[in-house]
């Protein structure tokens, strides 16, 4: 399109005058211009062209009841009639977020105590960080501040969550991570793993990492740990056997919290309501969004065991509050939202049809591995990986992402919205996919797969 910068009268123009776009470079923005949704239903949505397609990461990695669902709609409908806004600051409370914290507590996979609510994954990790600090000057130990994530972990973009977050872009000229973050390895063991070294060997490497971590550190300094049960924006990163369990005896012999960022993975994505479930995670705090109300409406909550809640409900009686809190923390629209999502989540038992049809999606990923361009598929549940590279044996590229970016617009041209985190091209559709739309789904990867082959002579 000519001259997008000029008030021409289309969207296209409209938004590169005025929208600055999240994840995205801008100047190449204004050359090239926005993809505008304007349509969407079931695992489907449609562009201002008419174009037609599949949304294979769930907008990002959200929409988990798939798009325009009636129930949803309705729900939001009959809270926005009743009470549209209510918070609760000073004792003030509301039905639907008294309702979605009994029943947040109920399903947890370990026991928990309390519920606090954010709007967003950022801002929920954003609060835990604080809440560490708050709980540790509690107890008496100021000096037990310092937290630890993962490289490649995404726990958001606020300035403390993208501190926890170990990717480099979230990272670069924004003058981070701040202080008391620090973060062990990677636990991806085809592309860490070094040569004769088993998967459970890899583990044991891990857990052994992060213990010397600590010990460089003083345990007397490190309060919390941060993982996501399955890494999503660094890769889909599937853990290898035995990892969390070692993990877990490493912060039980220093006293140190577990936070199960549970962003992605929660309500059915890994084929189990919660990925804690899955590895055997006992956490002490969950982060929970996205897939909560399936991003309806923005809306995220804490989940949270006696031992973290204890100290901090003590100390907000001994300074007389606990002085944090959101406008929208809560929101009687969100909390009616997320009640309903989860109540179709459960009645159209979307967690085994993501386990079932994830399993067979993840299959006919498999038969694509011994592709010139492939060198891991890897995923769980409903949550899936292609790895490319140009070296298979080396697992390597020349540029990184430049792989990624071509197999993520051929499958664009083709009907099927992706995502490339570098040069793993991400699949997290619907949990409401049946086999055959994932059958449909894979003849797109396979078809882009092969068009990308050809561009490169391969």
């Amino acid at each position: 399109m000519d001259d997008l910068t000029n008030f021409a009268d289309t969207p296209e123009a409209k938004d590169i005058a005025h929208h600055f776009h999240a994840y995205t470079n801008a100047r190449r923005h204004a050359e090239i211009g926005p993809m505008i949704i304007e349509d969407g239903e079931g695992i489907h949505v449609r562009d201002n062209n008419g174009n037609r397609y599949i949304e294979g990461m769930a907008g990002l990695w959200s929409v988990g009841v798939g798009f325009k669902d009636r129930r949803l709609i309705d729900a939001a409908m009959r809270q926005l009639e009743k009470l549209p806004f209510y918070h609760n600051f000073g004792h003030k409370s509301h039905g639907p977020a008294i309702e979605l914290a009994e029943k947040l507590v109920a399903i947890a996979p370990v026991p928990m105590s309390k519920v606090f609510y954010t709007n967003s994954g950022s801002e929920a990790n954003d609060t835990v960080l604080k809440m560490v600090w708050y709980r540790s000057n509690a107890l008496g130990k100021p000096e037990k501040k310092k937290v630890i994530s993962r490289i490649r972990g995404y726990h958001g973009v606020t300035i403390a969550a993208a501190s926890l977050t170990g990717l480099p872009y979230n990272h670069r000229s924004f003058d981070l991570p701040i202080e008391r973050v620090l973060h062990t390895t990677c636990p991806h063991y085809w592309k860490e793993g070094r040569d004769g070294e088993s998967e459970e060997q890899f583990a044991t490497r891990c857990a052994e990492e992060l213990e010397a971590l600590i010990l460089r550190e003083g345990p007397d300094t490190v309060a919390a740990f941060w993982a996501e049960p399955v890494m999503g924006a660094g890769g889909v990163v599937v853990p290898p056997r035995g990892y969390f369990d070692k993990i877990q005896a490493v912060l039980a012999k220093y006293d140190i919290l577990f936070v199960a960022d549970e962003v992605i993975c929660g309500f059915g994505r890994t084929g189990e309501m919660f990925g804690s479930t899955l590895y055997g995670i006992r956490p002490d705090v969950m982060v929970l969004s996205k897939q909560i109300t399936s991003s309806y409406v923005p809306f995220s909550a804490i989940v949270m065991n006696e031992r973290f809640y204890g100290p901090i409900a003590d100390e907000s009686d001994r300074i007389s509050t606990f002085g944090h809190g959101f406008t929208g923390g809560g929101h009687p629209l969100g909390a009616a939202v997320a009640l309903e999502n989860l109540a179709i989540i459960q009645d159209n038992d979307l967690v085994a049809n993501a386990r079932e049809v994830g399993a067979h999606f993840r299959a006919r990923l498999a038969t694509l591995a011994d592709r010139p361009l492939v060198g891991e598929v890897r995923g769980v549940g409903l949550i899936a990986a292609v790895e490319l590279v140009e070296d298979k044996a080396a697992k390597s590229v020349t540029t990184v992402g430049r792989l990624g970016a071509m197999m993520n617009a051929a499958m664009q041209r083709n009907g099927l919205i992706s995502r490339n985190m570098g040069d793993s091209v991400g699949f997290c559709p619907p949990l409401i996919i049946t086999r055959a739309q994932a059958d449909e789904m894979f003849e797109i990867v396979e078809k882009s797969l092969g068009e990308v082959e050809a561009e490169l002579g391969l």
